[in-house]
């Protein structure tokens, strides 16, 4: 008799199929970068979720992966992709939250050149266990407080924070090259998708949907 399958190795078996409801599901939703679909569609989210949940890993839902944390949901992670690289090649990007290391992967799945901080020590290391079995091991990943960018790696051609922030952070916007994009959720209670471009006339800030993020916190643990 052949052994039960767990939801790990269902969702092994079935995740093709999956995954691709799921980016049929995006492309009707109003994504339409075809990079960023294929990242959706190649990167295996059951991989980034705790096994408990992988009955529920291509829903377009988020969910807990600890630390009072959360993998945003499928539709957001495409949707701020798409909006950092459109139009453009992804170059250089700043991650602020590395989280479970899904938004990470999509980046380095569209070509980007990926570095990323997270300020909890323990979920680095779940990001970094992630992305090794999901064999996207090429992002750099720094133990930071991602209020404070990454000085060394900048200039950066686009950064995308996982977090919402009360305010813009001085140091992301300095670390932005002029033609870059920073796409980050700013708000307390009522929270909005912010896109923001630097140009050598300022910059151009664009409010965009609502949404629900974790608060941006300072330092790291």
């Amino acid at each position: 008799m052949a052994a039960p399958l767990t939801p790990g190795r269902a969702y092994g078996m079935l995740s093709d199929r999956t995954r691709l409801r799921m980016t049929d599901r995006l492309r009707q939703l109003g994504v339409r970068d075809e990079r960023v679909l294929a990242a959706m569609y190649e990167v295996p989210r059951h991989l980034f979720v705790d096994q408990a949940l992988a009955t529920r890993a291509y829903d377009d839902v988020s969910l807990p992966i600890g630390h009072g944390q959360t993998i945003s949901q499928p539709l957001t992670v495409a949707r701020m992709t798409e909006l950092l690289i459109q139009g453009r090649q992804p170059g250089r990007v700043l991650e602020i939250g590395t989280g479970c290391g899904y938004q990470t992967a999509i980046l380095l799945k569209t070509g980007a050149e990926v570095y990323s901080i997270e300020r909890l020590g323990a979920i680095l290391d779940l990001a970094r266990r992630n992305l090794r079995a999901a064999k996207l091991v090429h992002a750099r990943l720094v133990h930071g407080d991602g209020h404070a960018g990454l000085a060394e790696a900048a200039p950066f051609d686009g950064i995308i924070m996982t977090a919402a922030a009360r305010h813009v952070p001085q140091a992301l916007l300095d670390q932005l090259a002029e033609g870059g994009r920073l796409v980050m959720p700013l708000g307390d209670e009522e929270q909005h998708l912010w896109l923001i471009e630097k140009t050598s006339q300022g910059l151009q800030k664009s409010k965009l949907e609502a949404v629900k993020f974790v608060p941006l916190l300072t330092g790291r643990a």
